[in-house]
């Protein structure tokens, strides 16, 4: 289970991380983040 769990993260990481090439869009995607949050 736990290693199932480190694969899924090293798959999704890159993919997360190219969303947000600048600082700024890392920004904007938190922002984005803690509003669907809050919407819950």
């Amino acid at each position: 289970m736990r290693v199932l769990f480190v694969v899924l993260a090293l798959m999704i990481t890159p993919i997360a991380l190219s969303g947000c090439n600048t600082v700024e869009g890392m920004g904007k995607d938190i922002e984005n983040a803690g509003q669907s949050i809050q919407k819950l």
